[in-house]
């Protein structure tokens, strides 16, 4: 047979047997990126706000595929940052994390959730009745407070319906701040038309200016009845709870982050109802701004899977200086022989032994919690 002449059917444009060349390891370096705060997140599409006022839509570059972007994230931003209506940016950086909330399914979960990053504060929302409050779940999350290195606001609501005083007691020692709100008498009734009283949503917001504040809490806690009043703009659905099984049904979604106005005590004393506010800064008439809220969706479990137990005992000062006396391998529970913690109760003054027993007992309590053992 003779030789067959070359035309251009044979021309190869990737003679190599992988079909192409090797991906190159070097990334582009972005120096034009700008930065923005992510303040929603809805199917792999980002909300940010870049510069403070501009609203811009964004999505993951391909070198993020793996890694989490979540709200109160602060990232680098590339591509059409205009925020006009059909512009998308891409995310191409997470700037380094002062803090990160995380979860797990349960307790021995291996697979962490970052609920958010960059909070300075976790406002555990926790009703004194209807539903009824569980400690256990506070207690849960006061742990995972102290591990991410964020300060703890417990706030009370529904004061209208019981005392606030047990958990005063458990929690005050813990160095756990305190907060309570009352609703007002509904007018009409309308069990979804919800209103809190203006001086005890004046106290929460005066315990949220200048913070980055993250609330969690049971379905039905009044977390979004507090963020209708904290921030009317956002207009966050509200629900009533079942009478048979005495929980909330979830209104909220999805995290969004939320700018703290200031000054609309009367305006954000009314509750509203509605639909989810998407995503933003939750612009308001008001005086301005002063710190941020992120609201989150009810949760029903909090996994501590991820906790340290030494990092626990690190969150109490006192606690932990005493503890370098004990012997190696002490569990610092009750149970646990010659602990030194005990010690450092039977050697205090009279005076001061109620409040160092309130604060040891708390912190088994936690530590408990963690460990699964009894206290």
């Amino acid at each position: 047979m003779g030789r067959r002449d070359i035309d251009e059917s044979d021309f190869r444009s990737r003679p190599s047997k992988r079909g192409s060349r090797p991906r190159t390891k070097q990334r582009p370096e972005h120096s034009d990126a700008v930065t923005g705060l992510v303040t929603g997140v809805d199917r792999g599409r980002y909300t940010l706000l870049v510069d403070d006022d501009v609203t811009v839509t964004a999505m993951k570059a391909r070198e993020l595929t793996r890694t989490r972007v979540v709200v109160g994230d602060r990232v680098d931003v590339v591509g059409d940052t205009s925020g006009e209506e059909g512009s998308l940016a891409r995310i191409v950086r997470i700037q380094e994390r002062t803090s990160t909330l995380r979860r797990t399914a349960d307790d021995t979960d291996p697979y962490e959730r970052i609920v958010v990053a960059n909070a300075d504060q976790l406002v555990i929302v926790t009703a004194l009745a209807q539903p009824e409050p569980r400690t256990g779940m506070i207690d849960r999350c006061v742990v995972a407070a102290y591990d991410a290195g964020m300060s703890v606001l417990l706030c009370l609501t529904k004061a209208d319906l019981a005392s606030p005083d047990h958990l005063r007691e458990l929690y005050e020692p813990l160095g756990v701040e305190v907060v309570v709100t009352q609703r007002a008498s509904s007018e009409n009734g309308d069990p979804g038309a919800v209103a809190l009283t203006p001086e005890s949503v004046e106290d929460v917001r005066d315990r949220l200016t200048g913070l980055v504040s993250v609330l969690v809490g049971h379905s039905g806690v009044g977390k979004s009845t507090l963020i209708n009043a904290l921030v009317p703009a956002a207009k966050r659905a509200t629900g009533v709870v079942n009478d048979v099984t005495g929980r909330g049904r979830h209104t909220s979604t999805s995290a969004v982050a939320l700018r703290l106005p200031v000054g609309v005590a009367e305006a954000g004393a009314e509750g509203a109802t509605g639909t989810d506010g998407a995503g933003g800064a939750g612009t308001d008439d008001g005086e301005g701004f002063d710190g941020w809220v992120i609201d989150t969706p009810g949760v029903r479990s909090f996994g501590l899977a991820h906790v340290e137990v030494a990092h626990l005992l690190h969150a109490f000062d006192d606690l932990d200086e005493v503890a370098q006396e004990c012997p190696r391998g002490c569990t610092h529970l009750a149970d646990a022989p010659d602990c030194a913690l005990d010690d450092w109760i039977e050697a205090s003054p009279e005076d001061e032994r109620p409040a160092r027993t309130a604060r040891l007992a708390s912190f088994r309590r936690l530590l408990s919690s963690r460990t699964g053992s009894d206290a």
